[in-house]
């Protein structure tokens, strides 16, 4: 028997047997293997809750003052299981297939509702003896999430973390990027619409801080000041010495551990490259790209999770934010002078630990070929 990670590319007969045809996930390469049985998932219909999305558009438009959206979005209310109080709908978010949404191996039993654990054939198709043993699990994990919540503690992923998000309200702008972009709906807003931190539902992921444009948001052992000097402290070769520097914000959960794992193997990268570990690349400001690049920094290069409907995003939207930030960077890169090649964001799995090599290398060879970065030299 041979267990291997890979994503299926084709089945085709092969004599008596058949040839599975999959990309090696670990490798990152096409392989194919000769087996005498393929087995295919029995297909199930999940039925739960409300369409999230359709939520979203209709209390939007109730936030307009439609007296029609409102009549909807009271009739979505009542037909939600859970009728929860989330600005971002009543329900469990949903995978595109129509179940809860959670990752089997990232964060197994775990949605986007803290303290809400969906367990069985609600999370993905099972039998009666997985959703036995899945129900288990689903109950420890609830009975983690009780006692941390019990000290003040983050549930998962950054469990036992004591700190929360802090404002300076006197700097508030009230654009609420925070509240719409917190994946948890862990930020609320008060009757002068300023906003409003719920800690229990809080995971410590530092969205809120990397949406802020103001940068009013922060926590005691993790804010803006404290990473923009970590980039500011690294040694930065002059124009002269044709060296170049590159900074990498990786994210703690998969990209780190991956990076980890390539130093215990011993696999060299490059030496040019510096590396700052964040919470999420959810949490990475603006200003911290602009800091680097600033700063004399040849290149930016941000490592995340995956994206996407099958995301591994420890704090789910994270990655996905990043992205959608990175590419709205290019008039400040036009700005500045320079090539928008010069920030980039990759996709890297916790297993990872050959690929990253392969992408730092690839990334280093790419800035060499552009050329130092015009604003060594005023530094």
């Amino acid at each position: 028997m041979v267990f291997t990670k890979g994503k299926a590319i084709s089945v085709q007969s092969n004599g008596d047997g058949c040839k599975v045809s999959f990309r090696d996930l670990i490798l990152d390469e096409e392989t194919s293997l000769n087996a005498d049985l393929v087995v295919l998932a029995t297909g199930q219909v999940p039925n739960a809750g409300v369409e999230l999305d359709a939520w979203t558009q209709v209390t939007t438009e109730a936030d307009g003052g439609s007296a029609e959206a409102k009549q909807r979005a009271t009739e979505m209310q009542k037909v939600s299981v859970l009728n929860l109080n989330y600005r971002q709908g009543p329900d469990l978010p949903q995978f595109k297939y129509g179940f809860a949404d959670s990752h089997f191996i990232c964060f197994p039993y775990e949605t986007r509702r803290t303290g809400i654990y969906a367990a069985g054939p609600v999370r993905r198709p099972m039998d009666m003896p997985q959703a036995t043993e899945d129900a288990t699990g689903a109950a420890l994990k609830a009975i983690q999430a009780i006692e941390n919540a019990s000290l003040g503690r983050a549930a998962h992923p950054r469990s036992g973390d004591l700190s929360f998000p802090q404002v300076r309200l006197e700097g508030c702008t009230q654009c609420k990027r925070c509240t719409v972009e917190c994946p948890f709906g862990a930020i609320d807003e008060d009757e002068k619409r300023f906003p409003v931190f719920n800690e229990q539902r809080c995971r410590r992921c530092g969205t809120c801080m990397g949406a802020c444009p103001v940068r009013v948001i922060s926590f005691e052992n993790y804010s803006v000041d404290t990473v923009g000097s970590q980039i500011k402290s690294i040694d930065m070769p002059d124009e002269f010495s044709e060296k170049p520097r590159i900074l990498i914000l990786a994210c703690e959960n998969d990209a780190y551990p991956a990076l980890d794992m390539a130093g215990l193997s011993r696999t060299v990268y490059s030496a040019f490259v510096r590396i700052i570990p964040v919470r999420c690349l959810g949490s990475v400001n603006t200003i911290w790209i602009t800091d680097a690049l600033n700063s004399g920094y040849d290149g930016v290069m941000m490592m995340g999770c995956k994206k996407g409907d099958d995301y591994q995003c420890h704090f789910v939207k994270g990655s996905e934010l990043a992205h959608y930030r990175m590419s709205k960077i290019g008039d400040t890169l036009t700005q500045l002078g320079l090539e928008p090649e010069r920030v980039v964001t990759q996709e890297v799995a916790i297993t990872d630990n050959q690929r990253v090599v392969t992408l730092i290398n690839d990334y280093v060879a790419q800035i060499t070929e552009l050329g130092m970065s015009p604003m060594k030299g005023f530094n």
